[in-house]
């Protein structure tokens, strides 16, 4: 941090810079001296669009580029949707704090109105997330998968110039940009479960550097943050990484704290789904006891045959 000046790194995608914007305003607001500079870094995950994501791997693919800016003290804060951060960091960087968490759930873009329910064998539903993609197949076996990339925009144009009928895509994603008008039916998380921390920012930053987390500490959201280190936890447990199909999702329901995970095979013919309901200051260790669990019914051998090498 230098002049005063916090320099927010950042991808230049529509979405990710509504995120660093949200960011740089929270700190703005709670600290109206300080300056604020957004700083854009191109990720591999930005730049190879023409392979699925499956093939490429997943780990630091939209992270890599902005952490190692942040290593080098060439930025101050990396600002990242959180499920797209790894549960094992680079070392000498940690997640500082989050924001409010958004929506949660998945959502239905079909071209003519019909709902996920609605589509035939001759419709093609596009994704490039293994974990949707193992979930549509496990309720609607006869739909075709197709794999689509890109920002919002790029994805919703080549929907229109015939790639599918429809798409399934995180619903924070179309709600920030104020394009909810787009959505055609919000995903019930019993049909498709979200991923891990969708819907929540984070806010990363170098180990140790006590004045930026000073800062960061000021715009964090308790419980957001609370839910967000146990559904991790969950996932770190099974090992899995954004091109797994794995989820988990945490919600409250009469005082307590319910969570839900699932391991699936890619073709949805195996899912499993199983919850917990626990207190919220355990959350964290029920998340873990949760992912042993599913694993004990199948989901080691489920994860062990669509293990993805490094």
């Amino acid at each position: 941090m230098k002049n005063n000046t916090i320099r927010i790194g950042t991808r230049g995608s529509q979405l990710a810079l509504w995120q660093a914007h949200q960011t740089r305003d929270a700190l703005l607001n709670v600290y109206p001296h300080l300056n604020c500079e957004i700083v854009v870094i191109k990720t591999k995950g930005d730049i190879i669009l023409d392979v699925s994501l499956s093939k490429i791997g997943d780990k630091g693919l939209f992270t890599k580029e902005i952490e190692s800016s942040l290593i080098n003290g060439d930025i101050d804060v990396a600002v990242h949707s959180l499920k797209d951060l790894p549960t094992e960091l680079p070392s000498g960087l940690i997640i500082g704090g989050v924001l409010p968490r958004g929506e949660v759930r998945d959502v239905f873009v079909s071209k003519d109105g019909r709902k996920l329910s609605e589509m035939t064998a001759n419709d093609r539903v596009g994704t490039s997330s293994l974990r949707r993609q193992a979930q549509v197949l496990s309720c609607y076996p006869h739909i075709q998968i197709v794999d689509i990339r890109g920002n919002v925009n790029t994805r919703i144009k080549k929907m229109n110039d015939g790639h599918c009928e429809g798409m399934i895509m995180a619903g924070a994603g179309l709600v920030r940009l104020g394009m909810e008008e787009l959505i055609t039916e919000y995903i019930d998380p019993q049909v498709v479960m979200p991923a891990v921390s969708q819907g929540v920012v984070a806010i990363e930053i170098r180990e140790g550097d006590v004045a930026i987390q000073s800062f960061v500490d000021g715009i964090s959201d308790d419980d957001t943050w609370q839910r967000a280190v146990a559904e991790r936890a969950f996932l770190r447990t099974l090992e899995g990484g954004c091109q797994v199909p794995v989820a988990c999702y945490i919600q409250p329901i009469n005082h307590k704290m319910c969570i839900n995970g699932m391991v699936a095979s890619l073709d949805g013919t195996t899912l499993i789904r199983n919850t917990i309901e626990c207190d919220p200051e355990e959350m964290a260790e029920n998340a873990i006891e949760l992912a042993f669990k599913i694993l004990n019914e199948g989901g080691d051998s489920i994860l062990s045959n669509i293990r993805i090498p490094e």
